[in-house]
């Protein structure tokens, strides 16, 4: 036993050299090289988790549609990534990110395709101090493709199929890319000053602005309003698949704002994508939990959707700035995007403006407010540059949405026939159904 002791403590004491160093190599830079292979893993791994929000997004509104609407929004939601992806990979890449190569310096990017570099860098003089060009393609596409979903469940049960899918290409080559080049591509927003960390503005309330464009021109659902002034609710066909892509979203978001620390090749920056996913977590939190209490409080009964949809907003708050806020104020921001979404939701239906899974409250709306709310944990921010950059980038989006949309209404049409929308857009655009043996009887 005696030997046996001596032994293991001498095993011990030869490690602990070794561990020491370990311990000084976790606080200092990586080598460059290896530097450059953490950054293009932790591009991979945080895209591939946002790509899952595509199913989350679909599942979601598979949820929050009635029965008869299911299957053309699971096909709206797969046809719109892939779209996404060939569409961002045509114009949208180097048009958000031309590098020196601007059409009009700080305003209009690039128009070229994306290209990758060659198998296992032959030849190639890749920057080691980023990563792989194939990674960030990657990882930005799923941005890009997010904010393509948010549009989708706006216009939920009346649009057509087609159009839609048309305004997508317009959507993710050109006007996405565009406005994200203002900031992430180092144009004239970014030059101001303009802070959004992972995109409460530039991916969030985008989409937010072409969903509100595309629902005043396409109108509301029938018998969504009455003549006397009555919201008629239309509940929606499973709430357990919306409450998974809920939990699917909240997931992916940690890839969403995580991987837009866009290193992770020192122990800093390491350090900083965990403050990341904890502050995004406890906004998400804070957003469920006022929607919880605040229905409880206004209707005496606690609204499931509104409380999937706080949580959801809390996330989108936090979006803007995740890094710098302490736990407290992370929950904070996501509290108040809660509560946003609880009195946006029957103002809009005041408006007649009919959002089916409320994402305009949810990524506009909250958005907003997460692009201002920077200004009380990020010292470098300024409130005016922040509202003007807002400014900018909703009036370019939804103009040009709104132009797009009434391009499509006056020339193919843009919603259902009457007598289709009655029937459900699964049967009549697509010839089949989510749900068939149910409505066998």
């Amino acid at each position: 036993m005696t030997n046996k002791f001596i032994y293991t403590l001498a095993a011990a004491a030869t490690l602990l050299p070794a561990a020491a160093m370990a311990q000084d190599a976790e606080v200092l830079p990586l080598s460059t090289e290896v530097g450059f292979i953490f950054n293009t893993f932790m591009f991979l791994v945080a895209g591939f988790l946002v790509f899952w929000m595509a199913a989350g997004f679909a599942m979601l509104e598979a949820g929050l549609v009635r029965s008869k609407n299911v299957t053309m929004q699971l096909t709206k939601n797969i046809a719109l990534f892939a779209i996404a992806a060939i569409a961002y990979y045509v114009v949208g890449y180097n048009l958000m990110y031309p590098g020196d190569g601007w059409s009009m310096e700080g305003i209009l990017g690039a128009f070229s395709m994306a290209s990758l570099e060659p198998v296992g860098l032959a030849g190639a003089e890749p920057d080691l101090t980023y990563a792989s060009v194939g990674s960030d393609f990657f990882f930005q596409l799923m941005f890009c493709a997010t904010t393509a979903s948010i549009v989708s469940g706006t216009l939920a049960e009346r649009i057509k199929l087609w159009p839609f899918l048309a305004f997508v290409v317009v959507l993710t080559a050109f006007i996405y890319p565009i406005q994200a080049s203002w900031k992430w591509g180092g144009g004239f927003l970014d030059g101001m000053g303009f802070l959004d960390f992972a995109g409460s503005t530039v991916v969030h309330s985008v989409g937010g602005w072409a969903a509100l464009a595309g629902a005043l021109i396409l109108g509301p659902r029938l018998g969504k309003y009455t003549k006397e002034g009555r919201t008629v609710p239309f509940m929606g066909s499973n709430l357990p698949l919306a409450t998974l892509g809920t939990f699917i979203l909240w997931l992916g978001w940690f890839g969403f704002n995580g991987g837009s620390q866009l290193y992770m090749n020192t122990a800093g920056n390491v350090g900083d994508i965990s403050r990341i996913f904890a502050n995004t977590n406890t906004a998400a939190a804070g957003g469920a939990i006022a929607a919880l209490i605040l229905t409880q409080l206004l209707y005496k009964k606690v609204d499931l959707t509104m409380v999937l949809n706080g949580a959801l907003a809390g996330l989108v708050s936090i979006t803007a700035e995740p890094l710098t806020p302490t736990l407290g104020s992370a929950t904070l921001i996501g509290m108040v995007g809660g509560v946003i979404v609880v009195f946006a939701v029957p103002f809009l239906d005041k408006l007649k403006i009919d959002d089916v899974v409320g994402a305009i409250p949810v990524h506009l709306m909250a958005g907003i407010w997460g692009t201002i709310a920077v200004v009380f944990t990020n010292s470098d921010a300024n409130l005016m540059v922040q509202l003007t950059s807002i400014a900018v980038v909703g009036v370019f989006v939804f103009v040009v949405s709104a132009v797009f949309w009434f391009l499509l209404k006056a020339t193919v049409g843009i919603r259902a026939s009457e007598e289709d929308e009655i029937m459900g857009l699964d049967m009549a655009e697509l010839g089949m159904e989510a749900y068939p043996e149910f409505s066998k009887g």
